[in-house]
């Protein structure tokens, strides 16, 4: 099984590839042609990553994707005679291959042939370090693999024969099913184990009551760069794709001493295989449980717009998207358009314009955040009925209490709260001439002001 798990593309520098992408010309799937030339450079760029060389790179225009050979046959036999005569080993396309056509390009090529989904899995698998990222990667990689056992397998005879095994039996294939099938929910087992202790992790944050934000942006956006301009974190920072898979969180000190906590999250992609975020889901609750997102974006990259969707629909699929961010244009040693700078910044306001690498703008990065976070620390005086105990709970946990009286007609609380509980309690929030009313006995009053707030509630 892990001989299966990590034979799609070997690690050897001699691996030489051909890079095929195809030109939808149907309306219902318009892609601009500046999309589809980014695209097979991106494929090029993660096929250097994994360790390959990119010897030649052909397009077809098709309406639609050919079923059985997703290009058309005549190309690829076309194709692989090209490949004889460049002495290319590894075919890869840049989109996703039924189990279908890849089989059948196999047979035509003779050569080792991959999709997109495949590298990137690749990649993940030179890079995981850690137990976490080793259970989440080989999670994806069987969920990838799985409806294609059927094509690696060209016969179907019995395990075994002779007495007390006669009659239908259980075909290898069928076997393997089931083993993979059985370590997929043991690895999900596991990786739930992962998210516990994350969860413990991020509960012991939330007692020292700092803020914590999370770096998230395109791969090789220069999140990593950034985290150690900001923290020394001393973290791997390559130019390439994927430099950095498994988290890192760092403490930071803000210019007004406030403390706050940092983590540098795995890079996004466009055509971000469903399977990967769904694996790495345990890795990706830091985006999802932070008080703040900080966006990077290499404002060098001449596509940088499209890798800021990119980002956003990521987010949107893991919910996060609604979070407060800060959006960061980074690299602009790098940018040579003429005023492309004060263009973006115009376009994002409250965003910054800086060099991780450099150091240049870091401190307004800093700035930028010490603002953010002063709103964090809302002094808010609260009303909840005596039934909101987890919200009593968690006002106690996640801030700062200033103040607790219990009286008839509820809790009255004087607080700090974080961004992640003021949305919920903005219905119990009371003005304060009605909390200083009610100390001096104006309960009537209150007890009015919890029902009017919605504190009340059947």
């Amino acid at each position: 099984m892990k001989q299966l798990l990590h034979s799609t593309i070997t690690k050897l520098p001699e691996e030489r590839a051909l890079l095929i992408g195809l030109e939808r010309t149907s309306r219902d799937n318009p892609v601009s042609i500046w999309e589809f030339r980014e695209s097979l450079l991106e494929l090029g760029e993660l096929v250097k990553s994994a360790g390959g060389t990119v010897i030649e790179t052909q397009t077809q225009r098709l309406e639609h994707p050919n079923a059985a050979c997703y290009i058309g046959r005549g190309k690829a036999e076309e194709l692989a005679a090209l490949c004889g005569e460049k002495g290319i080993n590894s075919i890869v396309f840049d989109d996703d291959l039924t189990p279908a056509q890849s089989r059948n390009l196999e047979k035509i090529f003779n050569r080792k042939v991959i999709d997109r989904t495949q590298l990137i899995l690749d990649i993940f698998a030179q890079r995981a370090k850690t137990r976490e990222g080793k259970l989440q990667i080989e999670l994806a990689q069987l969920r990838y693999l799985f409806p294609r056992l059927t094509g690696m397998w060209t016969h179907l005879s019995r395990q075994s024969g002779g007495i007390g095994t006669r009659g239908p039996g259980e075909t290898q294939l069928e076997v393997d099913r089931r083993r993979v099938e059985e370590r997929i929910a043991r690895l999900g087992r596991d990786l739930q184990e992962v998210r516990q202790h994350r969860a413990i992790q991020r509960e012991g944050r939330q007692r020292h009551q700092w803020p914590i934000a999370s770096l998230v942006g395109y791969t090789n956006a220069g999140k990593s760069t950034l985290l150690n301009a900001l923290t020394q974190a001393g973290t791997l920072a390559e130019d390439k794709l994927f430099a950095t898979l498994d988290p890192t969180t760092r403490s930071v000190m803000l210019p007004n001493r406030q403390r706050m906590l940092l983590t540098d999250t795995v890079g996004f992609l466009k055509k971000l295989p469903h399977g990967l975020i769904e694996s790495f889901k345990a890795t990706l609750e830091e985006v999802v449980e932070s008080d703040l997102l900080i966006h990077v974006v290499d404002l060098s990259h001449p596509h940088y717009m499209a890798q800021m969707d990119a980002v956003e629909a990521v987010l949107k699929e893991l919910k996060a998207d609604e979070k407060q961010t800060i959006i960061l244009f980074n690299k602009i040693d790098k940018v040579e358009t003429p005023g492309l700078v004060a263009s973006a910044l115009a376009r994002f306001p409250n965003s910054v314009a800086l060099s991780a690498r450099e150091g240049t703008g870091v401190e307004d990065v800093l700035h930028e955040i010490e603002n953010r976070v002063a709103s964090w620390r809302q002094r808010v005086d609260l009303l909840l009925p005596h039934t909101e105990a987890s919200l009593i709970s968690e006002v106690h946990s996640l801030g700062r209490v200033l103040e607790i009286r219990y009286e008839g007609d509820g809790v009255y609380i004087t607080a700090h709260i974080p961004p992640s509980l003021q949305y919920r309690l903005r219905p119990f929030i009371i003005a304060p001439d009605v909390t200083a009313h009610s100390r001096n006995g104006g309960r009537g009053e209150a007890a009015g002001a919890l029902a009017q707030t919605g504190g009340l509630r059947a």
